[in-house]
């Protein structure tokens, strides 16, 4: 069985996983949200593969349920959940960071070959690839300042930059931790990981999505 929690909005519901950053789908109800998740099994298996992780999870397990907002509803996970808080040893927090890191290598891989003009979305809206590809990477360095890492604007292109913010953001997520926030008012490790790599994954599947005709 694979541990999931619900977030409710007022009009989403996303569900989530606490052990596998970034395997998480937002749908209208509960029961839609849960089939989404099962659906992307596939596609998250290729980032637990990159990790050196054997992904097979079996039926999903809800064992938390919490209560999100306005960010909900807008589409981002916002809550975080009992189950983030739980403490985490040095194995798992290498296997954190682990994913973490395969979601960064899959984004980077996905981008080389994407289209400079993504296909539009039924209203015509979404980003071209560049501009999703900075806003992913100013978003993490926002995402960063949760755990205590702090890194001045850099422009996308700039390799050596992001590399640095990368590696920084991994160094404290491999650290054991109690589950507590990573700094005063910011995040736990659990919950940094799953939405530094969430946010990351949802930006790969859409340039894949929105890459074909």
């Amino acid at each position: 069985m694979a541990r999931v929690y619900l977030e409710f909005g007022a009009k989403r519901v996303f569900a989530c996983s606490p052990d596998w950053p970034g395997w998480s789908r937002v749908a209208k109800n509960e029961e839609a949200a849960l089939d989404a998740l099962m659906t992307y099994v596939p596609r998250y298996r290729v980032v637990a593969e990159r990790a050196g992780l054997t992904f097979e999870p079996g039926d999903p397990e809800v064992v938390e349920r919490v209560k999100g907002g306005s960010t909900t509803d807008f589409g981002a996970p916002q809550a975080v959940p009992e189950l983030a808080l739980e403490p985490v040893g040095a194995e798992e927090a290498a296997r954190l960071a682990a994913l973490v890191r395969a979601a960064w290598q899959v984004f980077d891989e996905v981008r080389a070959v994407s289209p400079a003009e993504l296909r539009k979305g039924p209203r015509g809206g979404g980003r071209d690839r560049d501009k999703m590809v900075a806003h992913v990477v100013e978003a993490e360095r926002s995402y960063a300042r949760q755990i205590g890492v702090r890194h001045r604007p850099f422009e996308v292109d700039d390799t050596a930059a992001l590399a640095a913010l990368r590696d920084d953001i991994e160094a404290v997520l491999a650290r054991p931790s109690d589950g507590g926030p990573l700094r005063p008012g910011g995040w736990p490790a659990r919950y940094a990981a799953h939405r530094i790599a969430w946010h990351v994954l949802d930006h790969v599947w859409e340039m894949q999505d929105r890459s074909t005709p």
